[in-house]
């Protein structure tokens, strides 16, 4: 009865199996070398086909062997499940011709009454390698040199640089790509790349298992890698170099163990190390500078759109309103800075909350920053949002274009707390009613008299006692009135609490800092940074540009080395965050520098 039971879950089984969707699959090397043979497989997942065709292979591959066909099946049993499968292989041996690109159509099987189609394929088939000796069986496949002794020659191991674009506007992307050719057996590479200064980096991330390629270049086989990539924006005008960096590559090579050609022959040789010095490239960049930016510029050059929602149009006093904007598109939006929405002042707005959401690869940045703004309106009637500028610098239309959202009525009705609501009726007030009594107790104990004329009233303390409530009373509304004045210039209190407000986020900062939480901590600093210099100079942070600050700084008076110290605390915290090596010291200067150049810039203005 076991038997019997076991059977039959391995019948139902195999009937699921076969029950699964049928795929054949195509397989071959993406890229090969003029007359080297290789493998083209077509494998099916089920033993059920019948009547496979091949598809015809014809200028570009010879036939060498095939089609041998081979079976595989097997069953496991893992935490008391079963599975099983199978399939069939069906195997071909070409030699590749004539270099060029060429495609493999389809090959077709049928599986119960119904026929399955795989992949085409298309391959790329380099020429010989010129190195190679006419009269040698060489075949062009790179690792041969890897048996060489002696020199490495610079054409066997070698890095090239390359930017997409070598001429371009300030903030436009460009991908700067590092790349390794070699014929040897590099089994490491040693280096980093340096600190790209003048530009704003994010570096795309590759596979930490790297696939070599082939690729023919320069009338040689090789075998290739891309070793590091990254997005830049430039910061700077005028001609940015990215320099060169050395790398040291180690490559194993065979060498003979013994002077007995017999002893060589049978055993090989050995297997050395050898360390080479690479450098790669140095790179120009010639970076022009945006034309005349117009007013409200949001900073961002690519191609974006905008959309906006809002959570309600009818609301309560007290009563919530999010308003939320998303920037979509390529280019620069890191950088992009956050739109001014211009909410009725009789709306109490909060700080917005951004939100990003962006993919580095090597055709850019893209993605969608969204911006929240939460607003509370204190009274009721009819109000209005107007609508919300966002002017950007389009790379390929070489023009300004605004972008704009629709405007938003909001009907606010009188709720519960209603600010705007009078708490009290103080015109109606209650008549004080006086009740004397007519006879009172007869006062007991000791009596103390007052000689004739020595009394308070009349005397110089006695008018003192009224005289000064009245000029406290004057005292306080001419200062309070002089505070209401300064409260309503907005500026200039954000002007007087600069140096708090910074301080405060610097405060941050370095808890951020001991946490060693990278992101936040350089995000906090630039806060800092940027909101110092918008609450002093009563500009928005997102008309705020290197530019303006240092035409503005000069304005005030401050001296030229601390607007460039200013300046270089920005660069300096945006290239950090970045730059590869020891982060913990990196950070420590960032906050050093920052605190330091704060400082500077409030005693300077303080003094202009």
């Amino acid at each position: 009865m076991r038997k019997l039971m076991f059977f039959l879950m391995v019948f139902a089984l195999a009937s699921q199996v076969w029950a699964d969707k049928v795929s054949l699959t195509a397989d071959a090397p993406d890229v090969v070398v003029s007359g080297d043979q290789f493998r083209l497989t077509f494998t099916v997942n089920t033993q059920k086909g019948k009547d496979f065709r091949a598809p015809s292979i014809g200028k570009g591959f010879d036939v060498l062997m095939g089609p041998t066909r081979s079976m595989q099946s097997s069953t496991q049993i893992i935490n008391g499940k079963m599975s099983s499968s199978s399939s069939v292989t069906y195997t071909y041996i070409l030699m590749a011709g004539e270099a060029g690109s060429y495609t493999i159509p389809a090959a077709s099987i049928e599986v119960d009454n119904e026929k399955y189609f795989s992949n085409a394929l298309t391959i790329k088939v380099l020429p010989k390698d010129q190195a190679d000796d006419a009269g040698s069986a060489a075949t062009g496949n790179v690792s041969r040199s890897q048996s060489t002794q002696g020199r490495i020659s610079p054409n066997d191991l070698f890095f090239t640089t390359t930017a997409s674009k070598t001429h371009v506007h300030e903030q436009e992307a460009i991908l700067l790509t590092y790349k390794v050719y070699t014929t040897l057996d590099l089994r490491q590479l040693l280096g980093n790349i340096s600190d790209l200064k003048g530009f704003h980096s994010q570096e795309i991330d590759l596979p930490s298992q790297k696939e070599w390629k082939l690729e023919h270049y320069k009338g040689r086989n090789y075998k290739t890698i891309v070793w590091r990539q990254f997005v830049l924006f430039p910061q700077q005008t005028g001609k940015l170099d990215i320099p060169s960096v050395e790398f040291e590559g180690i490559i194993a090579q065979r060498v003979q163990t013994s002077d007995d050609p017999f002893d060589a022959f049978f055993n090989g040789g050995g297997i050395v190390e050898v360390k080479k010095k690479i450098q790669t490239p140095k790179v120009t960049i010639q970076v022009d500078p945006l034309p005349g930016k117009p007013e409200g510029f949001s900073g961002g050059v690519g191609q974006f759109s905008l959309t906006s929602s809002i959570n309600a149009k009818e609301v309560k006093t007290n009563d919530a309103i999010t308003l939320k904007l998303t920037i979509t598109g390529s280019g620069n939006l890191k950088l992009v800075g956050t739109p001014e929405v211009k909410f009725p002042e009789d709306f109490e707005v909060y700080d917005p909350k951004v939100t990003n959401n962006f993919d580095v690869t090597s055709a850019g940045v893209s993605g969608s920053k969204s911006i929240e703004y939460l607003a509370i309106p204190r009274h009721a009637g009819d109000f209005t949002i107007p609508p919300v500028e966002f002017t950007y610098f389009d790379v390929q239309a070489n023009a300004y274009k605004t972008l704009k959202t629709e405007a938003y009525p909001i009907k606010v009705a009188k709720g519960q707390g209603n600010a705007g609501q009078v708490v009290a009726d103080f015109t109606s007030k209650e008549s004080v009613k006086v009740i004397g009594q007519d006879i009172r107790f007869i006062k007991m104990g000791d009596t103390s008299y007052t000689q004739k004329g020595d009394y308070l009233f009349g005397t110089r303390r006695y008018w003192a006692a009224y005289l000064l409530p009245f000029l406290l009373f004057a005292a306080f509304v001419i200062y309070f009135r002089k505070q209401a004045q300064e409260n309503a210039n907005v500026a200039r209190v954000k002007t007087k609490k600069a140096n708090k407000v910074a301080a405060r986020r610097m405060k941050q900062a370095g808890k951020l800092l001991a946490a060693n939480k990278k992101n936040e901590f350089y995000d906090e600093v630039l806060k800092a940074l940027w909101g110092y210099m918008s609450d002093k100079l009563s500009m928005p942070v997102s008309q705020l540009s290197k530019d303006n600050i240092e035409a503005e700084l000069a304005g005030h008076g401050v001296a030229s080395e601390h607007i460039q110290d200013f300046i270089a605390a920005l660069n300096e915290c945006e290239l950090a965050r970045y730059a590869p090596g020891n982060e913990s010291e990196a950070m420590d200067k960032v906050y050093a520098a920052s605190v330091e150049v704060i400082s500077k810039m409030e005693n300077s203005i303080k003094h202009k």
